[in-house]
C-alpha cells in the first residue's frame, strides 16, 4: 500500500507545518499552497514537490498557513477521482453510476472536500495514467501532470469561512488501481479524431497537427491547440477546415466544445494577418511546444 495512504490518516488533525513533514517523512513530496486557496506559492508547483526536509521547514517557515499539496501519479504512488460540486452540477450521479458499472473500487481512501465533494485516493499501477477531465460528468482524473490539495488543508468556502480537507473512510481491503481511461469513457466518451485526409486542408502535416492535438494533457490543450490552430493559419487554411480537423482532437483531449471554438478563432484573428503579410506572426514558432515547460497555473486545480 502507498505510504500516502497511512499518511492521511496521521495528518488529519495536524497543524499544516507539521502535516507537511509527515507526509515528506513517509515519502510523499509536498509543495505549499496559497493560504486558503489551491494555488501554488512556488515558481514550479507541482514540479517543485520534495520530501526535503530542509526544503519543506523553511517553505512553512516562510508560510506557516500555506496548504498542503501532493503531485499525483507515480511520484508520489497515488492517483485521485474527483468529483465535484459545483453550482453547475455534481459529480455524485456520475460517481454512483460507475460504482454500479464496477469502475470504481478498490479506492484506499476517501477525503471530503470543501465544497462538499469528494475525493477517491488509489494506488498509482505500473502503467503511467495522464490526468484529464469529464466536465460533462463533474469528474476528474489526477494522475500524471496533476496535483491534489490534501488533509489538513483549507480553502474558502465563502466570504468568511474556511472548509477543511477530511479523511472520512479508509479500507482494509487492499486498495487496487482504477482504469482511468475505461472511466473516462464510461463518463463521458470522446468524440473520434476525424482523419484529416477527410478534409481539404492546405499547409502542414494536418493528420500530425491532429494526433499531437489529441495527446495533449492537462494543463497544455489550449496553448497546443491554439498553436496547432497558428500554423494552420499561416498555411491559409480557412477557418471552418481547421476546426474539423482539430476539433475532434481536441474534444478528445478534453476542451470542450465552445473552448475548442475559441481557441482556433482566437489563433485565426492572431495569425492569418501576419500570415498574408511577409514578417513572421507574433510567437511563430515551427517546432511543437516542448510539455515540459508547461506552468501549473493552466491547470484546473483540485
Amino acid at each position: 500500500m502507498p505510504a500516502a495512504f497511512d499518511a492521511l490518516e496521521q495528518t488529519s488533525h495536524l497543524p499544516l507545518p507539521e502535516a507537511a513533514r509527515v507526509y515528506a517523512t513517509a515519502g510523499v513530496p509536498v509543495f505549499p499552497c496559497v493560504p486558503g486557496e489551491k494555488r501554488p506559492l512556488t515558481t514550479r508547483g507541482f514540479h517543485d514537490a520534495t520530501t526535503d526536509l530542509g526544503q519543506i521547514s523553511a517553505w512553512w517557515s516562510r508560510w506557516p498557513e500555506a496548504n498542503v499539496a501532493i503531485p499525483t501519479g507515480p511520484v508520489s504512488g497515488v492517483e485521485v477521482v474527483d468529483i465535484d460540486v459545483h453550482d453547475s452540477g455534481s459529480g455524485y450521479g456520475s460517481w454512483e453510476r460507475a460504482q454500479d458499472g464496477g469502475l470504481v473500487e478498490g479506492w484506499g481512501a476517501l477525503v471530503h472536500t470543501p465544497s462538499g465533494g469528494l475525493h477517491a485516493y488509489y494506488p498509482a499501477g505500473a502503467r503511467e495514467q495522464r490526468s484529464w477531465q469529464a466536465p460533462r460528468a463533474h469528474v476528474d482524473f489526477r494522475g500524471s501532470g496533476g496535483y491534489v490539495v490534501v488533509p489538513p488543508s483549507r480553502v474558502s468556502v465563502g466570504a468568511d469561512r474556511l472548509g477543511v480537507y477530511e479523511l472520512i473512510a479508509t479500507t482494509a481491503a487492499a486498495p487496487m488501481p482504477v482504469d482511468a481511461m475505461r472511466l473516462r469513457g464510461f463518463l463521458d466518451p470522446r468524440p473520434p479524431v476525424v482523419s484529416s485526409s477527410a478534409v481539404p486542408v492546405r499547409g502542414p502535416d494536418a493528420e500530425r497537427l491532429s494526433r499531437w492535438v489529441s495527446s495533449l494533457g492537462e494543463g497544455e490543450r489550449n496553448r497546443g491547440l491554439f498553436w496547432a490552430a497558428c500554423r494552420l493559419a499561416e498555411a491559409g487554411t480557412a477557418p471552418g477546415e481547421a476546426l474539423a480537423v482539430l476539433g475532434p482532437a481536441a474534444e478528445h483531449a478534453g476542451l470542450g466544445p465552445r473552448e475548442v471554438s475559441a481557441t482556433i478563432r482566437s489563433a485565426f484573428r492572431t495569425t492569418a494577418p501576419h500570415a498574408r503579410g511577409q514578417g513572421s506572426s507574433p510567437g511563430r514558432q515551427h517546432e511543437m511546444p516542448r510539455r515540459a515547460s508547461r506552468t501549473v497555473n493552466g491547470q484546473v486545480l483540485s
